[in-house]
């Protein structure tokens, strides 16, 4: 089997894999969705219900109280008046009257046959003033509720709700055609039920079930329903999910076709193939005191090492890398890098600062502080040494996004350099804007230095203002030795550039660290021996 056709198989396989995972995925989220819509919604009726039963006992006791202030204790032709008045007003009431200690009726209006069958239970001295109980009569499966009012004289005001007034339907229909509605007064008078469907005989699981309990009454509303019911309202979303996932599947082939059958060169770009081969390393500068003399740390530089052995400087690759996004592969790799090339030496020397290039891309999005996460923060090499360098030359789209990013990155206990000071596009913006650190001076006004005394000027104006703002500087390109001395005379106390050492590999930078630190031994030593010579030949005078 030919490579491209091998190639186009496991295309297919994976296409139908990354377009038939989300179905199963859209339809369990579909279907949880749907389920916990339908529960909330049965929640909703139920609540519907038992908040219906409240008002009903409540206004129906309030009107008890009513006639019971009004004085209303007989069944003569005054207080049956105000019987009346009562059913007329109140629209759940259909009924009012009076029944003696038995519970059976003495009177009732509108005027009804007497049957002398008691509608409530014998009265109790210790009873509640309230009571609640069920008539036989109903109506679309709801009884008549009657609500009783102790007058305290052996007899009791009491009214009949219509049991059409608790009767009603609410919720959606997609749940209203399959549910079943249990209203219940107390553990075990049914007030209202409504619906055919039953959970006895079926699956526990394939049922749902909503309880809801007054804080009023001794009421109760259960609302059951199947699951099936849920599912109705996402049928047509699973068809178009369905129909989706088809065309990925479609998408995802003409893809592996593409990439199957493009041409070669095209699918093996050299610069990609070169970050897979791990060609692109870190190269180290070191950055001095011009004061003492010690070693502050580095900077990492990009370089493209070739399998024969040949470098390609920054200057061929590092546009493309940048237009390609291939810069945030290779940044993270020359990151990987240096912990393991240099993580040894920062961790013996904790003063020591890793200065690491970002570009303008870096900060359209927080990707760059979770790598910077990731890498540094159980290596050798603590956030505390972590210098990150932002260039001028190249403008950043989002000035509250970079400077939101940069104090992030502050938080973590990295500094920031702005590199190439003066010879791009951010200047004073930058500086005010972004919560910089240190400012790092661009060659071009190293060079002219102590020729030039506007570029003297520039830099000198650079010191000053870092001196106001409380940030660092660092002169870069620094080449001769009266480049050296003027900078100390402006203030500056720290370089780098080809007068100290070019850009090295770790195993010369580590080298050089350990020669620096030798030869600051030495002259310690030197001058230690001078000053007891001098000091002996004066004491010999």
């Amino acid at each position: 089997m030919s490579r491209r056709y091998l190639f186009f198989v496991k295309a297919v396989i994976v296409a139908l894999f990354l377009a038939t995972a989300p179905l199963f995925v859209i339809n369990w989220i579909l279907n949880y969705h749907a389920e916990s819509h339908a529960y909330v919604e049965m929640e909703r009726m139920g609540e519907r219900y038992v908040q219906r039963a409240e008002e009903m006992i409540s206004q129906t006791v309030t009107a008890l109280q009513r006639l019971d202030r009004d004085d209303v204790q007989t069944c003569d032709g005054a207080d049956r008046v105000l019987f009346q008045k009562v059913v007329s007003s109140e629209g759940a009431i259909d009924s009012v009257g009076l029944v003696d200690h038995e519970g059976k009726r003495m009177c009732i209006v509108p005027d009804r046959e007497l049957t002398g069958k008691a509608i409530l239970p014998v009265l109790r001295q210790d009873g509640p003033l309230v009571g609640i109980g069920m008539l036989e009569r109903e109506y679309l499966g709801a009884r008549a509720a009657v609500v009783s009012w102790d007058l305290r004289n052996g007899y009791r005001l009491f009214a009949e709700i219509n049991p059409a007034a608790i009767a009603i339907d609410p919720g959606p229909d997609f749940i209203r055609s399959y549910r079943r509605v249990e209203l219940r007064l107390g553990a075990d008078l049914l007030w209202y039920t409504s619906g055919g469907y039953t959970s006895q005989g079926n699956d526990p699981e394939n049922v749902m079930v909503a309880t809801i309990n007054s804080t009023r009454y001794p009421l109760s509303a259960m609302i059951i329903a199947p699951r099936s019911a849920a599912l109705t309202m996402i049928q047509d979303l699973k068809v178009l999910a369905a129909a989706g996932c088809g065309a990925l599947v479609l998408i995802f082939v003409a893809i592996g076709v593409w990439f199957s059958w493009r041409p070669e060169s095209e699918a093996h770009d050299d610069f990609s193939a070169a970050i897979r081969n791990g060609e692109f390393i870190p190269y180290y500068q070191p950055v001095m005191d011009i004061e003492t003399g010690k070693l502050r740390g580095c900077e990492v530089l990009m370089r493209w090492r070739r399998p024969n052995g040949t470098m390609v400087s920054p200057g061929q690759f590092m546009a493309y890398a940048e237009s390609t996004g291939h810069i945030f592969d290779m940044t993270r790799s020359i990151m990987v890098q240096t912990t393991q090339e240099v993580g040894q030496l920062y961790e013996e020397n904790p003063d020591f600062k890793l200065s690491v290039n970002l570009f303008a891309g870096h900060f359209r999005n927080r990707e760059v502080i979770q790598d910077l996460k990731d890498i540094y923060e159980n290596s050798k090499i603590s956030f505390q040494q972590i210098v990150v360098e932002v260039t001028e030359r190249y403008p950043l789209d989002d000035l509250d996004l970079a400077r939101k990013m940069i104090a992030e990155m502050q938080a973590m206990g990295l500094r920031v350099a702005l590199d190439d000071v003066g010879t791009g596009h951010g200047g004073m913006a930058y500086l005010q804007k972004l919560g910089i650190d240190i400012i790092k001076i661009d060659k071009m006004f190293i060079d002219s230095i102590g020729d030039d005394d506007s570029s003297t000027t520039i830099v000198d104006s650079m010191v000053e203002l870092a001196d106001n703002l409380g940030m660092g500087i660092i002169a870069e390109g620094v080449e001769t030795e009266d480049q050296i001395d003027r900078l100390r005379e402006l203030g500056v106390t720290a370089a780098q550039g080809y007068f100290f050492a070019r850009p090295m590999p770790a195993s010369e930078y580590i080298a050089f660290a350990a020669k620096v630190e030798e030869d600051l031994a030495a002259a310690a030593r030197r001058a230690r021996a001078e000053a007891e010579a001098a000091a002996a030949a004066e004491a010999a005078a």
